[in-house]
């Protein structure tokens, strides 16, 4: 196994139009979940990956499974629960806009994850071990499955990666800023966008950021930047990567994991953090052309540049 993910993922419902959700009649149903992303993402770009979760026991729940299962993200460690629900979340669209998004996950089947239904044969399997600020946010029990999780991983030699993504909605500031820098001084590598890095650090440039979380304690910082790219830095080097161009941005959500894919992607094919960094560009920016998560993500016969011609212009 490359790599390993844990946290919830929800039945998406996104609407058939523009405008406030009280007047849409229609929606389309998918899948949404960041950890769930990238597993899709990475495997789409020709890696093994594993996706460790709680849905409920009920119809959105074996949608989810299968739906990501489909994918060919390995889901064999994914529990099903006979008394909560499964999550489910909408977008509420607007022209030129971020979406906005309405969550209905409190007490859902992911929520109640336990730190002893990890299964370590399995944990130790992968490289790396992919974690997210969303799932410790969700529950006490969440947050110590996070903890027993990266316990396993260091117990294994395994690279642990932690993207803050963090969710206002399901907790406070105060306590999001502490919990997350307690992981992050805790991993390999961190992936922060800049809100979460000024949040988390108190900094807003990213090479102060970058700097204030490598003091904490990471071997590598990746600041993402949205269009202009991303900052990478280790105690060793540093630099900025350009960002892709992309005519027509339709959906932005999904694109932060998917640069984890591309970055991810490229330190499994043992390129150096430069390379690795704009391949996470890349695989971002294909995110942004599609409505849904994961949706645009796309195959290494689209992105090999020794196969295809480049879709999106640097």
């Amino acid at each position: 196994m490359d790599v390993i993910t844990l946290g919830e993922s929800m039945v998406l419902f996104k609407p058939d139009s523009l405008g406030p959700l009280r007047y849409v009649n229609g929606f389309s149903k998918t899948v949404g979940g960041a950890e769930s992303n990238l597993a899709v993402a990475l495997t789409r770009l020709g890696h093994q990956v594993g996706w460790v979760s709680k849905l409920g026991n009920d119809e959105f729940g074996l949608y989810v499974r299968n739906t990501i299962r489909g994918e060919g993200v390995e889901t064999s460690r994914v529990l099903f629960d006979d008394h909560a629900p499964t999550a489910v979340f909408f977008k509420e669209r607007k022209s030129n806009q971020d979406p906005n998004i309405y969550y209905y996950r409190k007490n859902s089947a992911a929520s109640l994850l336990r730190p002893e239904e990890l299964d370590e044969s399995y944990f130790k399997t992968a490289k790396y071990l992919h974690l997210t600020g969303i799932t410790p946010a969700l529950s006490d029990s969440c947050r110590a499955t996070v903890y027993q999780a990266m316990k396993l991983a260091k117990q294994h030699n395994q690279t642990t990666v932690f993207d803050p993504n963090i969710r206002l909605k399901l907790w406070s500031k105060e306590e999001a800023k502490s919990v997350l820098n307690d992981i992050a001084g805790q991993v390999d590598i961190v992936l922060p966008g800049v809100d979460e890095g000024e949040l988390m650090t108190g900094h807003k440039e990213p090479e102060q950021i970058a700097t204030a979380l490598l003091e904490n304690g990471a071997r590598i910082v990746v600041v993402k930047l949205g269009s202009k790219g991303a900052y990478y830095a280790t105690k060793e080097e540093s630099a900025f990567v350009a960002g892709y161009q992309v005519d027509e941005i339709v959906d932005t959500a999904g694109a932060g994991d998917g640069f984890a894919a591309g970055f991810l992607s490229g330190l499994l094919r043992g390129w150096d953090f430069e390379q690795a960094v704009q391949f996470g560009n890349k695989i971002g920016a294909f995110a942004l052309s599609v409505a849904g998560d994961m949706e645009g993500y796309p195959f290494w016969n689209q992105v090999d540049p020794e196969q295809s011609q480049q879709i999106i212009s640097r």
